[in-house]
């Protein structure tokens, strides 16, 4: 669907993480393997993410195929309190 798991519109600078892992709602400076990096914010799951894997979101499906599979370096900026989560 276009919703992400906390009912906001699927669009980049979301990402889709395992919340065992980055908390939902957190903040996350995401580093690529040129050295450039991006903020992004962890609003969804999905049944392939599991573990230290996130999955990027891209405005299409042809930018995300581009994009592929890389090695990236995630970093939490902030992250909510479990209490402030209205999951």
């Amino acid at each position: 669907g276009n919703k992400t798991f906390l009912g906001t519109q699927v669009r980049p600078g979301i990402i889709a993480v395992d919340p065992k892992v980055i908390p939902l709602g957190s903040k996350v400076y995401i580093e690529y393997p040129d050295g450039h990096g991006v903020y992004a914010v962890a609003e969804d799951t999905g049944g392939a993410i599991k573990g230290n894997r996130i999955d990027i979101a891209k405005w299409s499906v042809g930018e995300a195929e581009k994009f592929g599979i890389q090695h990236v370096k995630v970093y939490i900026v902030s992250s909510p309190n479990k209490a402030d989560l209205k999951v």
